[in-house]
């Protein structure tokens, strides 16, 4: 480490004890444009005595997220928040070898056949939702996508439909997804008395009971439903152990929450973003005239569907809804020139890096079209990262992908959608970017 600076990066003001804290709870967001704007590529910033570095160079971020990954891990906030009660040792709060049993014992659950499967689910519910809209109607598409996706989701994982025994699941889930948008979370663990962390326990403690009952009865039934769960009951590693009922628990709910929302906000976002472009939109439905006919879309059809897919990709770069990454240093290290001591705090930001100039023209205009020309390939590798990267790159990469394209395709293809009267979006930053009070459109059937 001896080429490393001993001074620390540049970074905005910080208050004795609190540090940058009040400045970064204003406005999230704001405060992180600012600061790779007026700081560079490599930030400092003090959190209540936390240091954290903010990467902005997509060469410094792969070298956390890739080249070194194994010494950096998710940081304590995450494992508090995320770990413990609710997703326990899932994929998303794992680390080191458990993690890996886990990663390579559910993959199966993402391979191509499965997927084909899955793809004929996502086109019923969205043939559902299209049947349920009305011409002229002006709709919260975001609330209609969350329910879309909710009964994908439990239909994948469960086999299971949204109604009955799993009506409650839809609340729950969005109960635990409400808690992380509220400071509260952050600032008070979940085992204090307060009402609400007493209203969030409640919601785990059903999503708990489901759940359970849920593995019982198939371990009892045996068999293959089909779904992701009659899979993660049935795998084995190379010893032939399975999964525990604690640990299928996790991946569960580790899989409803993190593919249930995330699609969510790219669909509502895509028709947000097609309204406000009618060029755009054109464009989209003269490929799906031309490729479908009048006929639903397959799994099948996707590669021959290049414009659906660039609008799904414009929409994940201007609003990523894994809006910022971070990890903690097991050990010191050095970015960018700079030293990087142990239990500090590395945070990369899909938000401001899709949006960086260096990497886009006119980085804040919704382009579906830039990525005609092998954009992705000429860009660095994370200037564009979703999903994340490395080994930790979403295992439900494929499945969010191809639900977001068929959805899009489906619903585009009956409808177009236009701006109503102050359709701001005021985006809410919490686990995931959040349209803080929906996104509405007017539907106009075609």
């Amino acid at each position: 480490m001896s080429t490393s600076r001993i001074q620390l990066p540049p970074g905005p003001r910080s208050l004795p004890v609190l540090g940058a804290v009040f400045d970064y709870a204003k406005d999230p967001l704001a405060f992180l444009e600012r600061c790779v704007r007026e700081h560079g590529d490599v930030v400092y910033a003090d959190f209540l005595g936390q240091p954290t570095y903010v990467l902005q160079n997509p060469e410094h971020i792969e070298y956390v997220l890739v080249t070194r990954h194994r010494h950096y891990i998710k940081d304590k906030l995450q494992q508090r928040m995320l770990g413990g009660r609710l997703l326990g040792n899932g994929l998303l709060t794992n680390e080191g070898d458990s993690w890996l049993r886990q990663r390579r014992l559910m993959q199966p659950a993402f391979h191509r056949q499965r997927l084909t499967a899955y793809g004929r689910v996502m086109v019923e519910h969205a043939r559902r939702q299209r049947s349920s809209w009305g011409d002229g109607e002006v709709r919260d598409v975001y609330a209609d996508m969350m329910q879309l996706t909710l009964g994908i989701v439990i239909k994948s994982l469960f086999d299971l439909e949204a109604v009955g025994e799993a009506e409650a699941v839809g609340p729950a889930l969005a109960r635990v997804m409400e808690h992380f948008a509220r400071v509260q979370s952050v600032v008070f663990p979940d085992w204090l008395p307060t009402p609400e962390n007493r209203g969030y326990r409640e919601a785990v403690e059903r999503l708990n009971t489901f759940v359970s009952h849920l593995i019982q009865r198939r371990r009892e039934a045996g068999g293959d439903a089909g779904d992701l769960l009659s899979l993660l009951l049935h795998v084995q590693d190379e010893e032939g152990g399975r999964m525990s009922d604690q640990q299928i628990r996790d991946e569960v709910l580790t899989l409803a929450l993190a593919g249930h929302e995330t699609t969510s906000i790219t669909l509502a976002f895509c028709f947000h973003l097609l309204a406000r472009n009618p060029e755009a939109e054109a464009s989209l439905h003269q490929e799906l005239d031309a490729v479908l006919g009048g006929r639903e879309p397959t799994v099948e059809d996707l590669p021959s569907l290049p414009f659906t897919e660039q609008v799904v990709k414009e929409s994940l770069r201007l609003y990523p809804p894994a809006w910022s990454l971070s990890r903690e240093a097991l050990e010191e290290d050095e970015v960018g020139g700079w030293r990087i001591p142990a239990g500090a705090v590395v945070v990369m930001n899909p938000w401001t890096v899709h949006r960086d100039a260096r990497f886009y023209e006119e980085p804040e205009a919704f382009r579906p079209q830039r990525w005609a020309d092998g954009l992705e390939q000429r860009l660095p590798r994370f200037a564009w990262f979703p999903f994340g990267g490395g080994p930790r790159l979403c295992i439900g990469l494929g499945f969010a992908m191809m639900e977001a394209r068929l959805v899009l395709a489906m619903l585009a293809q009956r409808f177009r959608f236009e701006r109503v009267p102050d359709d701001a979006v005021e985006l809410l930053p919490s686990i995931t970017l959040r349209p803080k009070h929906g996104v509405k459109v007017r539907l106009r059937v075609r």
